[in-house]
């Protein structure tokens, strides 16, 4: 049992204590006086003690907790976290289709298949961006991904996939902070591409913010060729010719990295999938059940019912005192009874 007042406990105390001690003051007269007079006045003034009594405790809010799950459907958030380096331009997926091209399909079919969400992307060249804020309007989420693309390579400094680590902590942080109940699945787009130098931070400490979702990885082992993209002579952004390394003179080439995604999966908790052309995502998405994930406890609610039955009825039967006592009094001033 809790206490949740009905009032504010000031207001309760200077109400109900002046009472308390006028009442208790009065009825230990009626005590000392000894007579049967003053021994009546005693009886009704401790009734009424007791009166004033229980109706402060009934103030106080005395209350019983009751846990419910809440029928309503999960909320979910859904994180897109989209690579947009270069080497997202290898023509090596779906035979010479670009990487990047991948991820944007795959983004429209989590969105299909997981309808009703909140959905947020977060992208990553030589920095990380939040290109989009939680928000349940489709419309921007296809627009952002039919308008993409990957970063200009006059621009490029290399890859690491650790680049959205931050990022995607502070949103998935904000989303514990705003709605704790909702399901938070992660989206991971990348080709796990390392070309920067250092050693990438681990993503183990966002697991415990993550439910669910999967690291998706594009291209293939052997490598593929990629366009560079830079403004052309009249200030447009155009596709130029197949990047060559210029120290060996032999094509670029961008390698898958499956190891490396999947270690980032284990990291995150989720599971790593290779996508080698369109297609539905149900592979991953059809085990995700919000209300199966939101049963650790996150969607139960507590609620507090005031448990003020049995103090009403020990003031009705203290009323019933205080009337059948009145009556008394009133009786033998008109000659209705005899002390």
């Amino acid at each position: 049992m809790s206490l949740h007042p009905l009032l504010p406990v000031a207001v309760l105390l200077v109400v109900v204590l002046p009472l308390l001690v006028v009442t208790a003051v009065l009825a230990v007269r009626g005590l000392r006086a000894g007579s049967s007079t003053g021994r009546a006045q005693a009886a009704a003034w401790t009734v009424r003690f007791f009166l004033v009594l229980v109706v402060g405790v009934m103030g106080l809010g005395p209350s019983v907790p009751r846990t419910s799950t809440d029928s309503a459907a999960a909320a979910v958030d859904v994180f897109f976290v989209v690579d947009r380096t270069g080497s997202m331009a290898a023509e090596d997926y779906d035979g010479q289709t670009k990487r990047l091209d991948g991820a944007k399909a795959d983004i429209l079919s989590v969105v299909d298949e997981i309808p009703g969400a909140r959905y947020s992307i977060i992208s990553f060249d030589s920095q990380a961006t939040r290109q989009l804020p939680l928000t349940t309007d489709t419309r921007a989420v296809r627009s952002w991904t039919e308008t993409t693309d990957r970063e200009l390579t006059y621009r490029s400094r290399g890859s690491l996939v650790d680049r959205p680590l931050d990022e995607l902590g502070r949103a998935l942080q904000g989303s514990v902070e705003q709605r704790p109940a909702n399901v938070r699945l992660v989206f991971f787009l990348s080709d796990g591409e390392n070309t920067a130098k250092g050693q990438r931070a681990s993503y183990a400490d966002l697991a415990p913010l993550v439910d669910g979702g999967a690291v998706f990885g594009y291209g293939t082992e052997e490598g593929g060729q990629m366009r560079s993209l830079d403004f052309s002579g009249d200030g447009d952004i155009e596709e130029g010719d197949y990047i060559v390394d210029y120290a060996t003179g032999s094509p670029g080439i961008s390698k898958l990295d499956p190891a490396e995604l999947q270690a980032v999966a284990d990291e995150l908790g989720v599971p790593y999938l290779h996508r080698t052309a369109p297609g539905p995502t149900t592979e991953v998405t059809a085990g995700i059940d919000p209300d199966v994930i939101a049963t650790d406890g996150r969607r139960a609610v507590t609620s507090y019912q005031p448990l003020l039955w049995p103090f009403a009825v020990v003031l009705t039967l203290l009323l019933g005192l205080e009337v059948w006592g009145s009556g008394r009094r009133i009786g033998r001033k008109v000659g209705l009874t005899h002390g």
